[in-house]
């Protein structure tokens, strides 16, 4: 048998059945700082684009002289 708290002896309780301002603590952001670090940057760096402009930038060059001689 489960006896539940009276409303009219709970303390900390308003008529009605609320809770006045104050009453309970707020709540707590515990999982701060818990998950990875935000501040990876996102996306491609400078390098690996240079290479691949450059890697790509030759090839159609090869291809141009190619169709040219052929």
């Amino acid at each position: 048998m489960t006896h539940d708290p009276e409303p009219d002896r709970t303390p900390g309780l308003e008529p009605g059945g609320g809770v006045p301002p104050g009453e309970t603590p707020p709540g707590e952001d515990s999982t701060s700082g818990a998950g990875p670090r935000d501040d990876l940057s996102r996306g491609w760096g400078k390098a690996p684009v240079i290479v691949i402009g450059t890697m790509v930038v030759l090839f159609a060059v090869t291809v141009l002289i190619w169709a040219a001689i052929v």
